[in-house]
């Protein structure tokens, strides 16, 4: 019962943190998928697609931090460099992406390019939600978990709470 019930709870908790990783995610990566653009007008695509990267990295960091996976407050170090990794990840992704797209068509519209960049974008995410959950921010579940474990009492199975307390009042006189 209580496995079946656990389950539930863990794939409640896990459906309310990819959509909270797909909301707040997916809106920085919108957000900077324009600002990739715009930065592109004055400097390389690469270096534009890097520095938004590093922006947006470390602003989802905190916003999962407080948001999605539970920490309630702000990322530490360790979870800003484990998730700059999966970032890293995600940049050579969306790099491969755009190449690809450039050497298949030479002046892709602007329409093409934000449908490929986002595309690749929604993979790689996808991905870093698996990284960010199971790695970066397993720890903190596993705290907080085992805290509210420690907290919260179990309750005592019904048999083993009469077979303690006495049945009824003819029973308090054999028990003294």
């Amino acid at each position: 019962m209580e496995t079946v019930q656990s389950r539930k709870q863990g794939a409640s908790g896990a459906f309310t943190a990819f959509s909270r990783f797909v909301l707040l995610g997916g809106g920085v990566g919108t957000a900077s998928s324009f600002a990739v653009a715009a930065l592109a007008s004055w400097i390389p695509w690469i270096l534009a697609n890097a520095l938004i990267t590093v922006v947006s990295t470390l602003l989802a960091t905190e916003l999962h931090a407080r948001f999605t996976f539970g920490a309630g407050g702000r990322a530490t170090r360790r979870q800003h460099a484990q998730s700059a990794g999966s970032a890293a990840a995600a940049y050579a992704v969306t790099c491969a992406a755009m190449l690809v797209l450039r050497q298949l068509d030479t002046s892709p519209s602007a329409l093409r390019e934000q449908v490929v960049y986002l595309s690749a974008s929604a993979l790689a995410g996808a991905a870093r939600f698996a990284v960010l959950r199971l790695v970066v921010f397993a720890q903190h579940r596993s705290q907080t978990a085992a805290a509210a474990r420690t907290a919260v009492p179990a309750p005592v199975p019904a048999t083993v709470a009469r077979a303690s307390a006495p049945a009824g009042p003819t029973d308090l006189c054999r028990a003294a």
